[in-house]
């Protein structure tokens, strides 16, 4: 069974067992593999390299005229708007920024996955950067587990309750709704335990 996150000298300590650790671990893999973005190969021509690199469409991508597939919710969630009521200036703001901002999150999840994969026995232990970078992870796999329950607001929350206390006992939300109140209880427990 789990225990909260404590500052015990220079680190942080929770217990988790293996089920615990495999749950948040697979959560962990999930979201990085949902919002790491995806590895760009070499074109040979150097500008068009120099754009890659910097996280911006290439300029053939720009010139294409069919239609983006629908984006998905979850990533409006983890990778929000700059700009709600300029879709043209939040759509230029997104291209400029939105690369580097899924590479610096993916970082994060990674760095949790590969500190809660180093765990010692049912002991994780976490420095001051792996703490800080689990912190984050877990906000962003919060988040997308709320997409997926459908929580935007205090009445989402509300309404998920109601769903959940008509739902039968093997209706998947109910799983859904203990993790991630089981990751928003791990997650107050680090952030205590840094601020401590």
């Amino acid at each position: 069974m789990a225990k909260a996150f404590r500052r015990k000298g220079a680190r942080f300590v929770a217990r988790l067992d293996d089920v615990e650790r495999s749950v948040v671990v697979g959560l962990l893999e999930q979201t990085y593999e949902f919002l790491a973005p995806e590895p760009r190969e070499p074109t040979g021509d150097p500008f068009e390299d120099l754009v890659a690199r910097l996280g911006m469409p290439r300029l053939k991508d720009l010139a294409d005229d069919t239609a983006a597939p629908p984006r998905d919710p979850a990533m409006d969630r983890l990778v929000p708007s700059a700009h709600r009521e300029d879709p043209a200036l939040a759509a230029e703001f997104r291209r400029l920024t939105e690369h580097g901002l899924r590479e610096r999150k993916a970082a994060n999840l990674a760095t949790a996955i590969s500190a809660v994969l180093a765990s010692d026995g049912d002991k994780v232990r976490l420095d001051l950067e792996q703490a800080q970078a689990t912190v984050v992870a877990l906000t962003d796999v919060r988040l997308l587990l709320g997409e997926r329950l459908g929580l935007r607001t205090d009445d989402d929350a509300d309404g998920l309750q109601d769903r959940l206390q008509a739902a039968s006992e093997d209706d998947p939300q109910l799983y859904l709704a203990a993790v991630y109140d089981f990751l928003t209880w791990l997650q107050e427990t680090l952030i205590q335990a840094l601020m401590a």
